[in-house]
């Protein structure tokens, strides 16, 4: 028995509206999605080049603008701060190497303050993490 073939398949002109649509929602959709704000704590690290790092193991320690400290992504106090990093001084096998994030309007007594408690929980050296500075072109030959 044969069927009666009635269906045009896409024999309509094409009808672009629909895609537009979809294209403008996700146009939209992107659009918000920047203007929601990132997670993380927002320094404005000072520019330096040419610095030495280290080699050693590190602990990370960020103190922001209005001075609050951050170990392990949390805000500590300086006794919270002082145990959490003793307690790294005493499980690392190697001398570990203080790294501070400091924003620029960090005062210099802050960082001095900073840099005594760390030497207090055991760690010998300390670095100021800075952002690496923007070569013009012009340097390189």
């Amino acid at each position: 028995m044969k069927f009666p073939r009635n269906a045009r398949l896409l024999r309509s002109t094409f009808d672009v509206a629909p895609f537009a649509v979809v294209f403008f929602l996700l146009v939209i959709f992107l659009a918000l999605a920047a203007l929601l704000p990132t997670p993380g704590l927002s320094l404005r690290l000072p520019v330096a080049g040419d610095l030495p790092g280290t080699d050693q193991p590190t602990v990370a320690v960020a103190i922001d603008a209005d001075g609050r400290l951050f170990f392990a992504n949390q805000i500590v106090t300086e006794d919270e701060l002082k145990s959490h990093l003793s307690d790294a001084a005493k499980k690392s096998h190697e001398p570990l190497t203080l790294i501070v994030q400091a924003d620029q309007a960090v005062t210099y007594g802050q960082l001095v303050q900073l840099t005594l408690l760390a030497r207090d929980a055991g760690m010998r050296d300390v670095l100021l993490a800075t952002l690496p500075r923007v070569s013009s072109g012009s340097d390189q030959p």
